[in-house]
């Protein structure tokens, strides 16, 4: 278990979570991620890690509700403990002295974006940071971006917030303006990683992308989160989360993300319908 030691509402639907879990941040480095069970009988998601701090033991999460295991984490409150949380999973992001680093995000993606991108920043890189989301109350995070970064772009797609536009868009602007790009790593919805990829494509810029996929176990037994790279079947939960962008097939992925999405939203109705539970304590171990 892991005990909730701070809660922010950030946005309507996306909350901050500050979770004790001293083991799993002594470890984590840049790019892994966790998976984990809100309650005794909730559904394991996987959950990226927005941030950690070593010495205090703790890892900072940002949730965004979508169904009924996020919506689950999402009301859960300061002083309730998460039932399972397991990590970190997943190969760190390989992190040099490239150069230019441009790192794009977008949505809730921006959080697990920002300890890569500052780990970029430590390594000696000239950083750049495209931040994109529909509009300004879903840019999150763009203060801690503007502190490692020496370049920030923030793209809405109503311009409520820094210029109108999409993350493609500014992306090509800042590669046709002369900037020499040497690695790009984006992480955000499918869609907008795809279109990232397919921009840098031309350029023959070594691009990386930080997939969320459908996982159960995290270790490869059940092989949900697989997908195909460069022609072969990779496992995001131990392959990854992070690959060649260019060599990702983001359409096969993307049609098994909605697989079973109208199970999940009948789900998700039925528990806003039934009421939401106010008992969040975990039954593991309870007699």
């Amino acid at each position: 278990m892991a005990k909730i030691l701070e809660r922010e509402v950030i946005s309507p639907k996306i909350v901050r979570l500050l979770v004790e879990a001293p083991d799993i941040a002594r470890v984590r480095k840049a790019g892994q991620f966790l998976i984990l069970r809100p309650n005794s009988d909730s559904e394991r998601i996987p959950l990226s890690i927005a941030d950690t701090d070593p010495v205090r033991g703790t890892l900072e999460l940002v949730v965004q509700e979508v169904g009924r295991t996020s919506a689950e984490l999402f009301d859960k409150q300061v002083g309730d403990d998460i039932c399972d949380v397991v990590g970190p999973l997943g190969t760190p992001t390989h992190i040099e002295k490239f150069g230019t680093a441009v790192c794009v995000g977008g949505g809730v993606g921006i959080a697990p974006l920002y300890p890569i991108a500052k780990a970029l920043h430590e390594a000696g890189n000239k950083v750049i940071v495209i931040l994109g989301a529909r509009s300004q109350d879903l840019i999150i995070f763009e203060e801690r971006m503007r502190s490692i970064c020496d370049q920030l772009i923030v793209t809405t797609d109503d311009g409520s917030s820094g210029r109108k536009g999409l993350v493609t868009e500014a992306l090509k602007e800042l590669i046709d303006g002369g900037e020499k790009v040497d690695y790009c790593i984006t992480v955000g919805p499918p869609i907008m990683m795809k279109f990232v990829c397919e921009t840098t494509r031309p350029y023959k810029i070594p691009t990386f992308a930080s997939l969320n996929t459908m996982m159960v176990d995290g270790t490869g037994m059940c092989g949900g989160c697989r997908l195909t790279v460069g022609g072969e079947t990779k496992y995001v939960c131990v392959d990854g989360p992070e690959f060649d962008g260019h060599q990702v097939d983001f359409n096969a992925m993307m049609k098994r993300l909605g697989m079973y999405k109208e199970f999940e939203k009948q789900a998700y109705d039925k528990f806003n319908a039934d009421g939401r539970p106010k008992d969040h304590t975990c039954k593991i171990g309870l007699h």
